[in-house]
């Protein structure tokens, strides 16, 4: 059964590894603390659902997984918010831009502006 929970816990970390996102050229935070939530949801997940009677460790990080990268998720995408820059062009419209780079900007309908 340990070798179930370290084998477990070895690819729920992995998977925090592998967190990229072609389309952003920064750090997307969304997708990092996602996959970091969903990597320790699943080391946990692993271990309580060993430790509770008749529990399956298998099913606990599954479970484990898609809460941590749910709650990672929703932590990184405020993150990200807030990493946003507000502009205005010349005719009055407003625009977002990341990490005050002038090369990945929308407006505020989510449209690409470039």
């Amino acid at each position: 059964m340990n070798k179930a929970i370290i084998a477990i816990a070895g690819a729920g970390l992995l998977v925090t590894a592998c967190a990229s996102d072609p389309y952003y050229g920064g750090t997307n935070e969304t997708v990092r603390q996602g996959a970091i939530g969903a990597g320790i949801g699943a080391v946990a997940g692993a271990i309580i659902g060993n430790n509770v009677g008749g529990g399956n460790a298998a099913t606990g990080a599954a479970i484990g997984a898609l809460a941590g990268g749910a709650a990672g998720a929703i932590r990184g995408s405020q993150q990200d918010r807030r990493n946003q820059q507000r502009y205005r062009d010349s005719q009055g419209r407003y625009y977002y831009c990341y990490d005050n780079r002038q090369t990945e900007c929308y407006w505020e309908n989510g449209q690409r502006r470039y």
